[in-house]
């Protein structure tokens, strides 16, 4: 009998850190990973929206991850980046502690959240990963841009 060979199809991601936990975006999600420049400080804007930066002539939203996900707050380093990412064709800048790792995962390799993570994440989560020792935690764009009114 001859074994038919399934061919999973695989997602590239980005990986970056919070907290030292590893959390993922998809490639097709962003257009750059930038070092964090003078960041200008939009006054009556939400907690986690840090201000603008003009990147290349385009003055880009930035939203620092932690603050967005409640984690505490950290300054900035030299490991610091901005991920410039794209939904409905507007350029929003994701601050992180760190981004320096492309994957390909097969899809398969992706499982629903499960009830565990962090509340403070949850709401934000499309899928954990388990890779061999590593666990991500890949991030539902929409969900983390999405400002919720004020009750």
């Amino acid at each position: 009998m001859k074994e038919v060979e399934t061919i999973s199809s695989t997602i590239k991601l980005i990986v970056f850190k919070l907290k030292e936990k590893e959390y993922a975006i998809k490639v097709n999600e962003v257009l750059s990973i930038e070092k964090v420049n003078h960041i200008t400080r939009v006054p009556g804007t939400e907690k986690f929206v840090k201000g603008v930066i003009n990147l290349r002539g385009i003055v880009v939203p930035i939203i620092d991850l932690r603050s967005r996900f409640d984690l505490e707050e950290a300054s900035y380093n030299e490991n610091t980046r901005v991920i410039i990412a794209v939904m409905n064709e507007i350029e929003v800048g994701l601050v992180v502690d760190s981004a320096n790792d492309v994957i390909d995962i097969p899809e398969d390799a992706l499982e629903p959240s499960p009830e565990v993570i962090g509340a403070e994440v949850a709401d934000y989560i499309q899928a954990v990963a388990k890779l061999d020792s590593r666990l991500l935690i890949l991030i539902d764009l929409d969900k983390v841009l999405a400002i919720e009114e004020a009750s």
